[in-house]
């Protein structure tokens, strides 16, 4: 029996990247073996097994054959015949493909050492297609690593787009990858990747959509509304905001894909549109909900919370209503933060200032301190505790922005 490191950690380690997890494959051995030396079975489609101590993940060396389209489409073969380069050998990437013994060498049959060094992510074999998750994982590991794809590697992901395979896709994986790969330093690779092969007209439709439809150079020098929406995703990404601010910002405007062309760049009341498809393309990837509402506040107010040194503060207090700020302020913060990416995330203006940030965080606090219990004490009819509490909300807001100028 011999233990070898592969995959994920032995690559961060050639990249000088820190190591999260790390995984091992076992050549020789048995899953009685693994048990009687204390191992615990984990696996439900292949022998996977737990280490004793340490817990880390050891799996039986295995090969695989393509039953069925689709990610669960595979019947696995594990025996203690089957060879370190044929475990290999079933990877996506030669950059994955790489495996160290307990001596610390390197065991590397597929170069993938030699495309760390050039930075591109090559697949192993034309086993690749088999897999369509295989489509998105490139995609994320571009926004990763920076790495360009091989040529031939791209054109077999487009064959897969063109054969179907990515609509076989399941709702699941789609947002497991979508969401790391937003979480990465500069997620706009990942969507350069999945527009380069075709994907992500099959996967996220109504953000494909996106490029090629202008704005009106006043307020976007960029113009094109895909570029501009790379913009505050990465804008979002380099402040190191949390999941669901930088899914609000690759969202945000998904409404202007639907403008009638004769409208073009002005896209009036884009905002409700986009509300609408952020409720379908969650729903249809499963998108867990706090994404999904902070996505759905954010297309339906961002065009309000950008003109707020415009508004009175009577419309100021409709606003954080409307937003639903007063139960929810963390939320609300979060959804400055959207809104400070989407002005930022233009040509030109990624240092520019962001009133409505100030301005509607101290209208909040005013807002809130309004005691509304001691209101209600006053008032016996509920509809009269309402009208009271609003105008006494109006005041508090009135009073803070008079203070601050």
């Amino acid at each position: 029996m011999k233990i070898y490191a592969v995959g994920g950690a032995v690559r961060d380690e050639l990249l000088s990247r820190p190591v999260e997890d790390r995984d091992y494959v076992v050549v020789g051995a048995t899953p009685e073996q693994m048990i009687a030396l204390g191992y615990k079975p984990v696996g439900r489609d292949f022998p996977v097994f737990l280490h004793p101590q340490t817990h880390e993940e050891y799996a039986l060396a295995r090969t695989e054959r393509k039953t069925a389209r689709g990610y669960h489409g595979f019947a696995f073969y594990t025996a203690a015949d089957v060879t370190l380069e044929q475990d290999l050998a079933r990877r996506d990437l030669t950059i994955n493909a790489i495996a160290r013994d307990e001596h610390g060498a390197l065991i590397d049959p597929f170069n993938g050492a030699r495309d760390l060094k050039a930075g591109v992510l090559r697949h192993v074999s034309a086993a690749f297609a088999e897999d369509p998750v295989r489509i998105l994982r490139v995609a994320r590991f571009a926004a990763r690593f920076g790495f360009t794809i091989a040529d031939e590697t791209l054109a077999l992901m487009q064959q897969m787009v063109n054969d179907g395979e990515a609509d076989a896709l399941m709702a699941e994986r789609v947002w497991q990858e979508l969401s790391r790969g937003l979480m990465e330093d500069k997620p706009s690779r990942m969507f350069d990747a999945l527009r380069a092969c075709g994907a992500l007209a099959r996967v996220l439709p109504e953000v494909d959509a996106l490029w090629g439809v202008p704005q009106r150079a006043a307020y976007h020098p960029e113009v094109d509304t895909g570029v501009h929406v790379m913009m505050v995703l990465d804008y979002a990404a380099s402040r190191h905001y949390a999941l669901d601010v930088r899914f609000a910002a690759l969202t945000h405007d998904l409404g202007k894909a639907t403008t009638p062309r004769e409208q073009w760049p002005r896209h009036t009341a884009h905002e409700a549109r986009s509300a609408k498809l952020v409720e379908a393309l969650s729903e249809r990837l499963r998108v867990p909900n706090e994404c999904r509402d902070l996505a759905r506040v954010m297309a339906k107010h961002h065009g309000a919370i950008h003109r707020a040194d415009e508004l009175r503060p009577g419309t100021i207090v409709d606003l954080l209503q409307s937003a639903d700020a007063f139960r929810k302020p963390e939320r609300f913060t979060r959804l400055l933060q959207v809104c400070e990416s989407d002005k930022r995330g233009r040509l030109g203006l990624e240092h520019a200032a962001y009133p409505p940030m100030v301005l509607l965080s101290r209208a909040l606090s005013a807002a809130a301190a309004v005691d509304a219990g001691a209101i209600a004490q006053r008032q016996s009819e509920p509809e009269k505790i309402k009208a009271a509490l609003h105008q006494a909300r109006v005041e508090a807001v009135r009073a803070a922005l008079r203070e601050t100028g």
